[in-house]
């Protein structure tokens, strides 16, 4: 019996597991997630487990008609773990989101000489706090390497360490446009240079797959491990591939506004994140704002939750508070939500407060990011048939389907959007990048927006 082949994409969420397998032509013929294996106590993550939940997936969607070709792994920027000389991690990953990275940053900042270069700001939760914790833990002498955990599986298959160049990208201590590493910031969190495997470009193959961590194996002979790497850029380079100029709005745990395509700005802009363009020579940009932690934050009263949950439903409609400045959101790097003093007691006018101070840091990062679009494309016009083209803006995630949200959003923002109708928007881009490594040809249009008449 012979097997029909596929490209598989899998998105390491910090809150589920998904993957998707596709057609040679873009159709999505199965899909599957699981929650993301955290230990209970410390929400940490144990490579090894996480690997094979992502083996059960696989063998869930393939059972006895599929077979990869391909296969591509996106996901969380930060995390990851030391691993010895056989790949097996040291220790457990110490989330992203951990309360003991802020007193680990304000350790080790003072060892952290300016870099401009890195394009990113070094706060709690980048990548280098996370190598300053993993350097101090038991057994780390007899690391090997790093590898970050949205590489981890596919570093497993292929039976390689590497690190894909979106991921080495939320280091802070990578330099994006020369792909080099401020060896400084390296030393004074890691430890040892060596330790950082060889960083390979977002969309190019690694290697052929040797391993394939199930009795029943899921790959064709043939298979090939293709770079993955961050989400957030790798589905806005999917984005991209319906319209050269998007402008992506991704909306989980955080709201990030991204694009791709663009030259690398100069000098590097403060509060937008910098990173290696996929399969161009340009740059990724990004503005990250926080969204699920203000929302926790101000649900912690549980009227103005449940009255934020009506707001993002649609259940109920926002009152004239929505355009007030009374909640101040808590930014990036951990600074704590507040309100004003004047702020109103009564939950739907809280409610408001806060969804509308919401919105609004989305558009203001969606205006940022199409004015540093804008104004790289003039300073450096290599391509003027996308830097002068008026961008498609798309809303992807999670809150983009929740209705009273997005209306919101349409109702404060200044640009009109479509809602990215693939609900697993990385996954699939992540597939994307795998089929095109092999040579095939799928329809994007089929892929991320199916059912809708193509642009």
């Amino acid at each position: 019996m012979g097997f029909d082949q596929v490209a598989a994409g899998i998105d390491i969420g910090s809150t589920n597991l998904k993957a998707i397998i596709i057609t040679p032509e873009g159709m999505v013929v199965g899909r599957a997630s699981v929650p993301t294996p955290r230990r209970p106590d410390d929400q940490m993550i144990d490579a090894t487990c996480l690997f094979s939940e992502v083996s059960g997936l696989l063998n869930r969607l393939c059972g006895s008609r599929y077979r990869i070709r391909a296969i591509s792994t996106a996901g969380i920027g930060e995390d990851g773990t030391l691993v010895d000389a056989r790949l097996r991690p040291l220790s457990a990953a110490l989330p992203w989101f951990a309360p003991e990275r802020q007193a680990l940053f304000e350790m080790l900042s003072p060892s952290l000489a300016p870099s401009p270069l890195t394009g990113i700001d070094p706060d709690p939760f980048r990548t280098l706090t996370g190598w300053y914790w993993a350097a101090r833990q038991e057994g780390h002498e007899r690391a090997y390497a790093w590898l970050a955990l949205s590489d981890y599986a596919a570093a497993q298959w292929c039976q390689s360490a590497f690190m894909s160049d979106s991921l080495a990208a939320r280091t802070a201590a990578y330099l994006p446009q020369s792909g080099a590493w401020d060896d400084a910031r390296v030393t004074a969190t890691l430890g040892k240079r060596g330790l950082l495997p060889p960083v390979v470009r977002t969309g190019h193959v690694v290697g052929p797959v040797t391993r394939t961590g199930s009795a029943n194996p899921v790959f064709a002979p043939d298979a090939l491990v293709v770079a993955g790497g961050h989400d957030h850029p790798i589905g806005g380079w999917g984005i991209t591939q319906l319209s050269p100029a998007a402008i992506l709005d991704s909306m989980g745990t955080a709201e990030v506004v991204v694009t791709q395509n663009a030259p690398y700005p100069v000098p590097f802009p403060a509060g937008i994140d910098v990173a290696p363009g996929i399969l161009s020579q340009g740059a990724a940009l990004l503005c990250v704002e926080e969204l699920a932690r203000n929302l926790a934050w101000a649900s912690r009263d549980s009227a103005t939750g449940a009255m934020i949950a009506a707001l993002f439903s649609g259940a109920s409609k926002p009152d004239s508070f929505l355009e007030s400045g009374c909640f101040i959101p808590g930014s990036h790097g951990g600074h704590t939500p507040a309100f004003t003093d004047d702020a109103p007691l009564a939950p739907l006018s809280r409610a408001s407060a806060v969804v509308g101070a919401l919105a609004r840091a989305g558009e203001t990062a969606i205006e940022r990011i199409n004015q540093l679009r804008a104004a790289s494309w003039q300073a450096n016009p290599a391509q003027p048939d996308v830097g002068t083209t008026q961008p498609d803006f798309y809303l992807s995630g999670g809150w983009s389907r929740a209705p009273g949200w997005v209306a919101i959003k349409r109702q404060l923002g200044s640009q009109p959007f479509r809602i990215v109708r693939e609900p697993e928007l990385t996954a699939a881009s992540a597939a994307l990048l795998a089929a095109r490594a092999l040579g095939w040809t799928p329809s994007v249009m089929d892929l991320l927006m199916p059912g809708e008449q193509h642009l």
